[in-house]
């Protein structure tokens, strides 16, 4: 399998002109400090499809921005069990939880064709004294990991199977529109057997499910385009759990 390549774009990154300026390490910066970001991260990497970003107990060495494409993270065992742990869109960031531990504590692989922002952890200190509001938007990402981590254990521990795959709809919807595009209509790049590993489900239980919520008029799926026909129907799913 191939290594990520160093895209040749790299000389011309520049924070301050990027469209993601506003979801990932810029958020809330003035433009002076985005322009001190810029002169540290300077590289962006291209991930084919299915190859790693990073690997499971490797030497972490940075964390990187989704600048195009999409990631899912996953744990794999000495068995070769799977446990998909996340999936990553434009703007979100891969790599916070080993900031503490030196080594990844995932898998990172490419849902599609992935263009990343490359932040070496050893250039962090010298990026936070440059821009100290970087500190907080850390702690900020590392906020929204760990709310993230519990939320899907409670997805997992107390929801039925119809509920969490309303939850995992209504989820991307939401984070869709944070990206700028239609909450009604979008490309989920992972395939249903992803999606069945993530929510703690089987790929016969996910398809019945996903089957079902077409044939009541609640989405409409062709390929990988979903289209939310009725958001209430699915809150409503999800709301017989409280």
């Amino acid at each position: 399998m191939n290594k990520p390549t160093l895209s040749n774009e790299s000389s011309s990154i520049h924070c301050a002109s990027c469209s993601l300026r506003a979801l990932c390490m810029p958020c809330g910066m003035t433009t002076h400090e985005i322009e001190q970001l810029a002169t540290l991260v300077k590289d962006r990497i291209r991930i084919e499809k299915g190859e790693y970003l990073f690997r499971l107990g490797q030497k972490a060495e940075a964390i990187y921005s989704i600048r195009t494409g999409s990631i899912k993270t996953q744990l794999d065992n000495h068995q070769n069990h799977k446990q998909i742990t996340g999936f990553f869109l434009p703007g979100e960031v891969l790599g916070l939880d080993a900031l503490s531990n030196d080594t990844y504590l995932s898998n990172a692989i490419a849902l599609e064709d992935t263009e990343v922002c490359v932040m070496k952890n050893h250039n962090l200190d010298q990026i936070s004294r440059h821009v100290p509001i970087l500190q907080n938007q850390i702690r900020q990402l590392l906020n929204s990991e760990i709310s993230r981590s519990h939320q899907l254990l409670l997805c997992l521990g107390s929801l039925k199977a119809e509920q969490r795959i309303a939850t995992f709809l209504l989820d991307f919807s939401g984070r869709f529109a944070h990206l700028g595009y239609s909450s009604h209509e979008f490309n989920l790049r992972m395939n249903r057997e992803d999606i069945g590993n993530f929510l703690g489900l089987t790929l016969e239980t996910t398809s019945r499910i996903l089957s079902k919520f077409q044939k009541e008029g609640f989405i409409a799926i062709q390929q990988k385009t979903v289209r939310i026909l009725n958001r209430d129907a699915l809150k409503d799913i999800v709301n017989t759990a409280h």
